[in-house]
């Protein structure tokens, strides 16, 4: 890693920006884990009184809302330049944080359905502005060949505390610690912002001379990539694939207790521990992976990671039904464990592959594609997809059926057009010989 050279060197400057880059989005990241996809459902269904239908009809017009915002301020970065200046970014994030700590403070005192869709419409904004501005700072803060070490470690933290600490998934609780965990943030951010400590402003002059090192992505040699090509619109299908299938399958195994107490809500801290550890050897794998071999390794161990999870779970419900006295009414822990692997596999991925695909003039564009097409879309279409399931009564060994099928599909279809892509590459190469 580049960063024990800096070590080593006394770059401290440069130091403070891996350190800077990686609390950032962790705490993003765990809020979204936590405080938007788990405590908003039980804010609309439990505090509110909306149907799971209604509330993830909302939900999905969340995801919308926050695609479209998140486009409309990549672009803007890019053509106004801001993507290319640091304090600018890190203004527009304060100004997002600020807007988050206000509605979540407020979140737990919602009882109307109005007043749950303007939070959502308020919520919508700031992740939609918060996306693109975070993802950007890396072309600042992190040098191109440790972005996948930088990725594994957010990773590994976000996911390691989100299940290894026990917290009632609510949205009072999720209210109380996020408020409590945004406070030092915002004075961080208000602090570098500021503009009145002059040891802080060289620092932040020193980071933003960093871009022009840092400012090109791993992929984006010898040539820059076109937003339209297919170097671009594949990963952005591959990455709506992988969090469609996640999606998919998480959604129904949170709704059924019989996985979901075993699991990632046991009692038994040991299990929890387990998932959590799952979690940090996942995402050191695919960091690891990620930086020495190509994209598609890190794509096909991701998809046959999530197939081999389906396989299971619908393994163990198979014999469940067939020797219900042999399964004793519970499942494999080793189910839990593959499946936080493979979440830390694409997670990882996420992290540090849209900074990848862009220079500096474009990141802002290119995250808010990739972020908002590959993880709100896919999202909404996924719990679209589920909700029409549950209307049709659908089993939950039919469920996972199908997202085992789409995972495998998603498998064989990737290792096929690797395949294709060699023998074409292979072919050109000896017409050429």
């Amino acid at each position: 890693m580049r960063l024990f050279q800096y070590l080593r060197d006394g770059r401290w400057s440069t130091v403070f920006g891996y350190l800077l880059f990686v609390a950032l989005m962790v705490a993003g990241y765990y809020y979204n884990i936590t405080f938007v996809q788990l405590g908003l459902i039980d804010l609309g269904t439990r505090l509110v009184g909306m149907s799971e239908t209604a509330v993830s009809a909302w939900m999905a017009g969340l995801a919308l809302c926050t695609l479209v915002v998140a486009i409309v301020t990549g672009v803007t970065m890019d053509r106004r330049g801001w993507s290319r200046d640091l304090r600018t970014k890190l203004r527009l994030l304060l100004g997002v944080v600020l807007v988050q700590f206000a509605l979540t403070l407020v979140a737990p005192s919602i009882r109307t359905v109005p007043a749950f869709g303007a939070w959502i419409v308020a919520a919508s904004i700031g992740l939609g502005v918060g996306f693109p501005v975070s993802f950007s700072l890396a072309i600042d803060l992190v040098p191109v060949p440790d972005r996948g070490y930088v990725a594994a470690a957010i990773t590994a933290i976000a996911y390691f505390g989100a299940n290894a600490y026990p917290l009632e998934w609510s949205v009072g609780v999720f209210s109380r610690l996020m408020t409590a965990a945004m406070v030092p943030g915002l004075l961080i951010l208000f602090v570098l912002v500021s503009g009145r400590l002059d040891r802080i402003e060289a620092m932040l002059s020193e980071l933003d001379a960093q871009r022009r090192g840092f400012g090109t992505g791993r992929f984006c040699y010898p040539e820059s990539i076109e937003t339209r090509s297919l170097t671009f619109a594949v990963p952005v299908a591959l990455m709506f694939g992988v969090f469609f299938v996640d999606s998919l399958g998480f959604l129904r195994i949170i709704d059924t207790p019989a996985l979901l107490l075993t699991s990632w809500q046991s009692p038994d801290l040991s299990t929890r521990l387990l998932i959590a550890v799952a979690h940090v050897v996942g995402a050191v794998m695919a960091g690891v992976i990620y930086v020495n071999y190509s994209l598609d390794r890190v794509f096909l161990w991701t998809f046959a990671l999530f197939s081999l999870t389906h396989v299971l779970y619908t393994s163990d419900l198979r014999v469940a039904a067939v020797f219900p006295t042999l399964a004793g009414g519970t499942t494999s822990p080793l189910n839990p464990m593959y499946y936080a692997v493979a979440v830390s596999f694409y997670t990882t991925l996420n992290f540090a592959l849209w900074p990848d695909l862009s220079t500096a003039a474009t990141v802002g564009t290119r995250s808010a594609i990739g972020i908002g097409v590959a993880g709100w879309l896919a999202t909404f279409s996924s719990t679209a997809l589920a909700l029409y399931f549950q209307a049709a009564e659908l089993t939950l060994l039919s469920h996972l059926n199908v997202v085992q099928a789409l995972s495998l599909l998603l498998l064989f279809g990737l290792g096929v057009g690797v395949y294709v892509r060699r023998m074409v590459a292979i072919s050109r190469e000896g017409r050429v010989a």
